[in-house]
């Protein structure tokens, strides 16, 4: 590692003493993945007194005898189920149902009034001057938060109104289609940690009642193993985890477990899309079958991405569980991939499952690519810094985004990551996908690890690769704000290209002197300088920079992403520079004006009176994608991504509150922002691998490794 950062691990409550493991679940024999035996022994013979050792920072779900993870998948079914529990459950059922305690929740009438004091808030807007990059004091950021906090409301409960218990919904239609028979709690669930971080108790209340009810996940049908492991065993996990440990957020009653249970059926029928030849997971999964399905397209290759970004959860759901198998399977894909043929760290955006080999040569941070390098940094930090190899991973693949992806734009000397689709000596494709702006934020986090900028300059380990790293950050940071403000609705396309010189300025002609060429060496403590023209002053025309942008015709949809805002947060957080809030309060309050389903409240009116009908009163309802971002007004697309009210507007709300509010230091966010706590390793939860590559040099520019010692 580069250096340490400050043990602040969440101080859970205290538990019993764990007394034996009498009451764990054993796991049926059942084929091996990769190499590794998941059978009964890899969960059941660990020794539960000596898991965590005397530095235990996590309590093991759950420290308690008599419970066991129910074992709900189709390979170890028990049906004991008495006929006089089965009636008595039915008939307290069909009254709780009556009673509509498992329907749709009640909004409240006053809610309605959320949308009413929303729209009146987007018309004074016209008086509030566009952020036009002038330092501005004395920002109330809680009340912008608060405006953040409207938004959701407004969203949700329209949802909750019209589509509850739908995994997709159409705002103007009012209407919208389960992706399996009986719905998988999409947006329910994916949206939930938001709500508990908005303290949103009533609401939470309602969709904890629906899950424990209504939510299963047996049916006979695939779906996706990625987004379902980090939309739905993310969003569960999280919930358990804020629930338990930031009790002052929402409380609800019920039974603590829940979360957790519903997490660990779910995870046992993800399990079977890793019975693959190599360990690689198949791109899809029948739930009920709990059996994996190669991809339809492709040759029946997985996305790189999706095959390497499922590693948070199931290692959060071991620690938590004590289930070393779940560990062992995530793992294992990384092993593969390391194993494969890589060069400088960069992987094609194809993996077959049956022999762990890559697909083509296309390599890009877009889709398909993009969340794998996010994973190595957050592995390395999920475990606090005691898994050293995803760090080395991390490190060399940053060096090679930096040496062959990186490139700069004719005019404005814009940072851009292109593409290499025909490989690395293939020519770059000066393309960006919106998904491409997480490594701003990415990069900024794996260089401080999360702390304060100010406090890890002064690590004896700080050296001028991490100045370089931060630099980057800043420089992609402004090219992802810079696509915002390309558009009449200051809001992003999916896809923006660029225009760059021929050859293409890349970053070892730009930066000529920087460690890609001449080596690591101490930093001499001050901020490098961007070398991008200015954005501002938005009036002057003279700067040109917008020309630098190419927006193709089918590439101008907006999607209600949260990558760019992703970044912004981090940037923020890390650097302290306020700027990224106020680029974010302008992408709020583009968000709002622009995708905001508008109506006309006619419930004022008495139809009883003579007198004339008050005007029909505006509110916003609702908030939906774009199809056009680039003309006003935007034509919709009459879609509410789910991610809209479990990634963008948590960090609206993240970015407009203080630091310490779920602190980086104490937290790492999967790719659907779903929080889960740092922990460290212990017992069977170690890393089981080493590089064949380790042997080799180290990679250049690198700071020495240094193991952190536990406690």
């Amino acid at each position: 590692m580069s250096f340490h950062y400050p043990p602040r691990n969440p101080s859970l409550s205290p538990q019993p003493p764990l007394e034996n493991n009498s009451w764990r679940a054993s796991r049926s024999p059942g084929p091996k993945l990769g190499g590794y035996g998941l059978s009964q022994s890899a969960g059941v013979s660990n020794n539960l007194t000596t898991f965590f050792g005397d530095g235990r920072t996590l309590p093991m779900y759950k420290d308690k005898p008599y419970f066991a993870p129910r074992r709900t998948g189709p390979k170890v079914r028990q049906r004991r189920v008495l006929y006089g529990g089965l009636c008595l459950f039915f008939l307290v059922s069909l009254w709780y149902y009556m009673s509509g305690s498992w329907g749709k929740p009640e909004i409240k009438t006053s809610e309605s009034q959320k949308g009413e004091e929303l729209w009146a808030w987007v018309q004074s807007l016209d008086k509030e001057p566009a952020y036009n990059g002038e330092e501005l004091k004395g920002i109330d950021w809680a009340a912008r938060r608060e405006k953040v906090r409207d938004a959701f409301i407004v969203s949700w409960d329209d949802y909750a109104k019209n589509g509850w218990g739908l995994d997709q919904y159409r705002p103007a239609a009012k209407d919208g289609k389960n992706m399996v028979e009986g719905g998988l709690g999409w947006i329910i669930v994916d949206a939930l940690d938001t709500m508990i971080m908005m303290n949103l108790t009533s609401r939470v209340q309602h969709a904890r009642d629906w899950i424990q009810h209504s939510l299963q996940y047996n049916q006979d049908h695939d779906v996706s193993t990625f987004e379902t492991t980090i939309r739905m065993l993310g969003g569960l996990l999280s919930a358990h985890y804020l629930s338990t440990t930031y009790t002052d957020l929402a409380p609800v009653s019920g039974d603590e477990d829940l979360y957790i249970e519903k997490a660990t059926d779910l995870a046992e029928r993800l399990s079977g899309a890793f019975e693959s030849s190599s360990g690689v997971p198949f791109a899809s999964i029948n739930l009920k079958k709990s059996e994996g399905i190669p991809a339809h397209s492709d040759n029946g290759a997985s996305s790189t991405a999706e095959a390497t970004t499922v590693q948070l959860e199931f290692k959060y759901l071991a620690k938590l569980t004590g289930e070393a198998e779940y560990w062992r399977m995530a793992e294992k894909v990384m092993e593969v991939v390391d194993r494969s043929k890589m060069e400088d760290g960069l992987v094609p955006i194809y993996i077959y499952p049956d022999t762990g080999k890559f697909r083509g040569k296309n390599i890009r941070l877009g889709s398909r690519g993009d969340s794998y390098y996010e994973y190595l940094i957050k592995q390395y930090l999920q475990t606090s810094e005691q898994e050293p190899v995803y760090k080395e991973m991390w490190d060399e693949a940053l060096i090679g985004i930096r040496k062959h992806l990186v490139a700069y734009t004719k005019r404005a000397q814009l940072a851009i990551v292109g593409e290499r689709p025909e490989g690395l000596e293939g020519k770059l494709s000066p393309k960006m996908d919106h998904l491409v702006c997480f490594l701003p934020g990415t990069i900024a986090l794996g260089a401080t690890g999360g702390i304060p900028l100010s406090q890890a300059k002064k690590s004896p380990y700080w050296s001028q690769r991490h100045d370089e790293e931060i630099l980057l950050a800043k420089e992609l940071m402004k090219t992802c704000w810079a696509t915002y403000l390309a558009t009449k609705t200051g809001l992003a396309a999916e896809i923006t290209y660029f225009k760059l010189d021929n050859p293409a300025v890349m970053m070892q002609d730009m930066y000529p002197e920087s460690t890609l060429t001449t080596g690591n060496r101490k930093s001499e403590q001050e901020d490098l300088p961007l070398k991008s023209k200015p954005l501002y002053p938005l009036d002057d025309k003279t700067l040109n920079w917008e020309n630098d942008l190419d927006i193709h015709m089918q590439d101008r949809h907006n999607l209600q992403r949260p990558e760019t805002l992703e970044s912004l947060f981090y940037m923020y957080r890390i650097t302290g520079d306020e700027t990224y809030r106020h680029w974010g309060w302008e992408m709020f309050k583009s968000f709002v004006r622009h995708t905001a389903i508008v109506e006309h409240d006619n419930t004022h009116a008495d139809p009883t009176s003579d007198k004339p009908a008050e005007p029909s009163r505006p509110q916003i309802i609702s908030f939906t994608s774009l199809n056009n971002v680039d003309v006003i007004p935007p034509t919709r697309r009459d879609n509410m991504e789910s991610f809209w009210m479990a990634e963008t507007l948590k960090y609206f709300y993240l970015l407009f509150s203080d630091r310490d509010f779920i602190p980086l230091e104490e937290n790492v966010f999967n790719t659907e922002a779903h929080p889960f706590p740092r922990f460290k390793l212990g017992g069977e939860l170690r890393t089981g691998w080493e590089r064949k590559s380790s042997e080799s040099e180290s990679v250049p520019g690198s700071a020495p490794q240094e193991q952190e010692q536990a406690p």
